[in-house]
């Protein structure tokens, strides 16, 4: 027997398109009740922030062929059978292969990614035009065992004033779960590499300034009750959930961008699949002006530069990635130890 399957009539910048979505009355969040029919309607209802924060950009689609409590993989090829309306753009990985990736450029393009079982959307710090240089600083301040979210938002008040002094603004959005992202628009004038760079001056610098509150350790077993400022999410190819993607988790919560005025009593449960629409329609977009003031990371550099000549140099990088000079033994400490 055929699969149950409705038309829905996306509105987008070269008029309305019609989206066929097979299966709408599959639960997607079934502790939730949430079904791929309400997903595609909460994609609708965001698609103009989500677009300008997502869009034009190499992303990477988690797929959920079941629920989200079933097997997932990530899809960054356009699948056999891609409408013409969502586009691709060739892409160097960091194994030096170049592949297509796909772009969502509008919103019945977003509407096709959850027909093809899409929950959360990876973007790419870099646009389409340029996937070499990123357009963003991305740092994610991950709380570990024993910390807790109030732990990341300390953190992410110190990070926006170390920031702040090497002249970039920053804009913070909740991870959709416990932690906290913070952007910070940048001029597209540097490789992912410089920008990595950029980011471990910054978590060093803050480290230094509340050591006992965070650490730029790599390895998990040194990082103790600490907020972790994961530095290799600024590595291409490296993505974390985009804003306004769903979470795959049971509540349906949304990596949901946040004003600085607003972060020190937010709930990140209360942004849900659910919710977020009424948010954005009474209270508009806190990331609305975002990329109108792209700084640089130069003053970033020039504290990376310091650090090396103080003896600091490479972090590790993930274990699947080329072996990167000057890197230190990807070894843990511990195994280390017992090899002496």
């Amino acid at each position: 027997m055929a699969s149950e399957r409705i038309t829905l009539t996306v509105p987008g910048p070269e008029g309305d398109r019609e989206v066929s979505l097979s299966s709408p009355n599959r639960e997607v969040f079934p502790a939730a009740g949430i079904t791929k029919h309400e997903l595609a309607e909460y994609v609708i209802a965001v698609s103009g922030p989500f677009l300008a924060a997502n869009g034009d950009r190499p992303v990477s689609l988690e797929r959920f062929p079941g629920a989200i409590d079933g097997e997932s993989f990530f899809s960054k090829n356009p699948p056999k059978g891609t409408p013409d309306f969502v586009r691709a753009v060739s892409v160097r990985y960091n194994s030096g292969r170049v592949h297509p990736q796909l772009v969502l450029t509008e919103p019945a393009a977003i509407v096709w990614a959850v027909q093809m079982n899409t929950v959360v959307f990876h973007p790419w710090a870099s646009l389409a035009g340029n996937t070499d240089n990123p357009v963003e600083l991305r740092i994610d301040l991950d709380p570990q065992p024993g910390t807790t979210f109030a732990d990341a938002v300390h953190a992410a008040h110190g990070m926006r004033s170390v920031l702040a002094e090497a002249g970039l603004e920053s804009w913070i959005k909740t991870s959709g779960n416990r932690g906290i992202h913070l952007f910070c628009p940048i001029e597209p004038t540097h490789e992912f590499l410089d920008v990595r760079h950029a980011v471990i001056a910054a978590g060093r610098e803050l480290e230094r300034r509340m050591p006992d509150r965070v650490t730029t350790a790599w390895w998990k077993e040194e990082r103790g009750e600490r907020i972790f400022i994961d530095f290799n999410q600024a590595n291409r190819d490296r993505t974390m959930a985009g804003a306004y993607s769903p979470r795959a988790l049971p509540t349906a919560t949304v990596s949901t961008p946040v004003t600085w005025d607003e972060l020190d009593d937010v709930d990140p449960a209360a942004f849900t699949v659910r919710t977020v629409p009424a948010r954005l329609a009474e209270g508009g977009d806190p990331w609305a002006r975002f990329d109108e003031n792209p700084g640089r990371i130069d003053t970033l550099l020039q504290w990376w530069q310091r650090d090396v000549e103080a003896g600091l140099g490479e972090m590790p990088f993930p274990p699947e990635f080329p072996k990167m000079p000057g890197e230190p033994p990807r070894v843990q400490p511990s195994r280390a130890r017992k090899q002496d």
